[in-house]
């Protein structure tokens, strides 16, 4: 029996970002949909220029010491989390950036399993005033390379929360089974119909019926996450 959201309260997740258009095909679509629809959790976004400085809603400018770019200041930050604090006290806040703590499926299942609530800050440009980090409960990175902005690495740890959170994948075990939910292995290979494709057969292990032999065939074709390229 799948866990009822009315068990617990409804988390939401905040995500401040410069472009919140870019969320909005990836919040309203497929999963992410479906879980805000059924109620297990509210995603929304905050436009951070809003709170930029001044009549044109600045929100960078060069950096102490000189140096290329330019960084988020702090003040239409700490704006915008003060914003995202009022809609919920207790949420804690992320920071995407490059140095932050390695995003792994043991990852997205703890966040997943606390019911907190979440407040994720985008960066841009080429970083952000140091002082913002005062602010924040974790720093988070999605892998050792460059993106343009936290937009995609936050979409990346919201997908992963959300279809952990119980009954919005709907069956119990769908998310049991799948790649590195034991941190170590890959999920192991599947087939449906038809038998024979292109002269490729299903294997006639699963065509048996003897969940046994099934089962000690997935666990042999699992391949473990380290043995990848």
């Amino acid at each position: 029996m799948s866990i009822s959201s009315t068990l617990v309260e409804m988390r939401k997740i905040q995500v401040i970002t410069l472009f919140p258009d870019m969320f909005t095909g990836v919040f309203g679509n497929s999963m992410m949909w479906k879980a805000q629809k059924d109620g297990h959790v509210e995603l929304t976004t905050i436009d951070l220029r809003q709170f930029g400085l001044g009549p044109r809603k600045a929100v960078d400018d060069t950096p102490y010491g000189g140096g290329d770019g330019m960084l988020l200041m702090a003040e239409p930050l700490f704006k915008a989390v003060e914003q995202a604090k009022k809609n919920d006290t207790n949420a804690k806040v992320l920071l995407m950036t490059a140095r932050g703590k390695r995003w792994v499926q043991a990852s997205a299942r703890a966040y997943a399993d606390s019911n907190d609530s979440y407040i994720i800050i985008c960066g841009r440009y080429e970083g952000y005033d140091e002082r913002i980090t005062t602010l924040v409960d974790e720093q988070v990175s999605v892998g050792d390379y460059v993106l343009t902005g936290g937009e995609l690495p936050a979409m990346t740890i919201v997908d992963s929360i959300v279809r952990l959170i119980p009954g919005v994948l709907g069956g119990e075990n769908s998310a049991e089974i799948e790649s590195f939910s034991d941190g170590q292995t890959l999920e192991f290979p599947q087939y449906t119909r038809p038998e024979n494709f292109q002269g490729i057969k299903v294997p006639e292990v699963l065509l048996s019926g003897n969940h046994a032999e099934i089962a000690k065939w997935r666990q042999e074709n699992s391949q473990r996450a380290d043995s990848t390229s």
